[in-house]
């Protein structure tokens, strides 16, 4: 399968794969200058890019899990959905998780995009579902 994308900058840096079996394409931030994040503090990051994403295919923006571990970076809503339909710019929602100020610098990679099959679904409503062994078990449910 072939994504296509798009530079949006003239700083933007392609997707790349960091090895030849890396499910995610890592994503690079695309500031002119570098960001201070504050502890706790998130903030949209541009990356420069914009794909074309085959229908019935999602992109999943997911952190890094080097700068998670090592400095607390997160991707707040991860997995982000970057939709087929979707051809603007893709921006990361970062958080620092850490306590202390982090700096984001230009061309730093910051996530990584998996791209995955969607099963077709369609909804459909009822008066009652099926049993199941949980039911209606929610949070926490199973103990610890």
């Amino acid at each position: 399968m072939k994504i296509a994308y798009k530079l949006l900058t003239s700083t933007a840096i392609a997707p790349q794969k960091m090895t030849e079996h890396s499910s995610g394409w890592d994503l690079s931030a695309d500031l002119k200058e570098a960001e201070l994040l504050e502890p706790g503090e998130r903030a949209a990051i541009p990356t420069g890019i914009a794909v074309e994403i085959p229908p019935g295919f999602e992109a999943q923006i997911r952190p890094r899990s080097g700068l998670a571990l090592n400095l607390g970076l997160g991707v707040l809503n991860a997995p982000g959905t970057i939709d087929a339909d979707y051809r603007g710019e893709i921006k990361v929602i970062l958080f620092n998780a850490s306590q202390k100020p982090l700096l984001i610098q230009p061309g730093m990679r910051i996530a990584q995009m998996v791209f995955c099959a969607l099963p077709q679904v369609q909804m459909e409503e009822v008066e009652t579902l099926g049993a199941s062994v949980r039911a209606e078990g929610g949070f926490g449910h199973t103990g610890h």
